[in-house]
């Protein structure tokens, strides 16, 4: 992403992730999922949101880090027959 500063890794409780294909889906379970904080300006939480958000696949959700506040996408469709990523991490999915 241009404009947007890494603060760092964080690890989010009470999450699985699935598989979508090309792209990870997190929903509410028992697990953790991994992933990285931003630090981004409006207008990219704006393309973010338009690219993410249309047509109801994902919402964001405000959650807390060790960096201050953030957003997450979380994804709103069944995962019924999704591949479950058992690690949390997206960069695991070709283990499963």
């Amino acid at each position: 992403m241009t404009n947007a500063q890494l603060l760092g890794d964080y690890s989010i409780e009470n999450y699985q992730l699935y598989s979508l294909g090309h792209y990870p889906g997190a929903v509410p379970g028992n697990g953790a999922v991994q992933g990285e904080v931003y630090r981004i300006d409006n207008a990219t939480l704006a393309e973010l949101d338009a690219l993410r958000t249309k047509g109801g696949e994902y919402a964001r959700r405000l959650i807390q880090t060790p960096y201050g506040s953030a957003w997450m996408y979380v994804y709103q469709r069944p995962v019924d027959g999704l591949t479950l990523i058992e690690s949390g991490n997206w960069l695991d999915r070709d283990q499963y």
